[in-house]
């Protein structure tokens, strides 16, 4: 309990500051920073129950579920070709930048493959422990690499750059969602009598999201508590049910939350033998991000979707991070989300027995022959 006190004063400093710096998506990337400093520099630990964790995923994907409607589900379903190309093209960079790393860095071509490729960072190193001869801890430092770069660049290029001074919410980086109050209290009251006047709905939403849920967690999807709720709202909105908007206050606390585990997951331990891979990791991950922005530029121009859009779809992030990120900055949620999922599923299906397939083609030529 004296942890988790610990945890959450840290944290809410570190959200704080951030927030007094106009930082995007200050609530979540504040208290990351918070837990990476405090962890290093005063070599304790922190905790943070997964409940907590699961919890704000939850909230986040009922929010961003409700950005889908009829029309983006159809908007969706067009562009499914444009998915897999963005994919492929995406994938296939980050494999060119990863034979690059490893013939200049000496790590094996497994590694580097798979320290590439824009995947979650867990799934990547439990990946790393299918594929022979691949090293872990090369996979999570590169990967971990990955993700501090997206965490800290995407969002500032789309909220100073991308959106080019829109109006992006509040310095906590939410959205204004209807219903949003100033106090916890009148946030509580006001989002429960929302539900209350509407008791079927209310039961059948909370009956379909636990549901959700379940499903996903038994498929082993990435992120289910995420990727549960996000289907079971987008399903009520597009059959045209208005289940209620989450008080602001709500996705901020869910931020805080997911920017404390990120923290915590993200172990600078394992940067041990960094010197040598490092500016080839920075960048080969920043050649990455320029190629997503000129892919997505390409894409904006002959598909119906804003540059900023195309952009947070097709970079290598997560659901999750870029999700949060479109709902800054006013780009189209329900696309940004479908895009990443895309990808990240195409990953965990797909890549690992091609990649398995193409190591074993390789080790298999470099077999000398009598």
């Amino acid at each position: 309990m004296i942890r988790l006190l610990e945890t959450v004063l840290v944290t809410f400093i570190g959200g704080l500051l951030f927030t007094l710096l106009h930082v995007p998506l200050s609530w979540m990337l504040g208290p990351l920073t918070a837990v990476l400093l405090w962890t290093a520099f005063t070599k304790r630990s922190l905790t943070w129950p997964v409940w907590l964790r699961n919890g704000g995923l939850l909230l986040l994907g009922y929010s961003m579920g409700l950005s889908f409607t009829l029309t983006s589900a159809r908007q969706i379903s067009s562009q499914l070709p444009s998915m897999l190309i963005a994919t492929l093209l995406t994938v296939a960079f980050s494999i060119a930048v990863a034979v690059i790393t490893s013939r200049q860095t000496g790590v094996n071509a497994a590694s580097s493959v798979i320290g590439s490729i824009p995947g979650g960072l867990s799934q990547m190193i439990v990946l790393s422990e299918e594929i022979e001869g691949a090293d872990a801890a090369v996979v999570a430092f590169m990967q971990t690499i990955r993700l501090l770069l997206v965490v800290f660049v995407i969002p500032f290029v789309a909220v100073h750059g991308l959106a080019s001074g829109a109006g992006v919410g509040i310095g906590a980086g939410s959205p204004a969602a209807p219903g949003s109050t100033d106090t916890l209290l009148e946030a509580v009251t006001l989002w429960a009598a929302a539900m209350l006047s509407r008791p079927v709905i209310a039961f059948m939403l909370i009956l379909g999201i636990a549901a959700a849920c379940w499903i996903s967690v038994k498929l082993r999807f990435p992120t289910p508590y995420f990727l549960g709720p996000i289907l079971a709202a987008a399903a009520f909105t597009v059959s045209g049910l208005e289940p209620p908007h989450l008080p602001s206050l709500f996705v901020l606390a869910a931020q805080w939350s997911l920017g404390i585990y990120m923290g915590l997951g993200i172990k600078l331990s394992s940067l041990g033998n960094w010197k040598r891979l490092l500016p080839y990791t920075l960048f080969g991950n920043i050649a990455v991000l320029a190629f997503s922005l000129a892919l997505s530029y390409g894409f904006s121009l002959v598909l119906p979707m804003s540059l900023l859009t195309a952009f947070l779809g097709m970079s290598p992030g997560g659901m999750t991070e870029m999700g949060v990120t479109a709902s800054l900055v006013g780009a189209d949620v329900s696309l940004v989300v479908a895009y990443q999922m895309f990808r990240i599923l195409f990953i965990l299906f797909v890549i690992p027995y091609a990649l398995r397939w193409g190591f074993r083609r390789s080790r298999g030529n470099a077999t000398p022959t009598r």
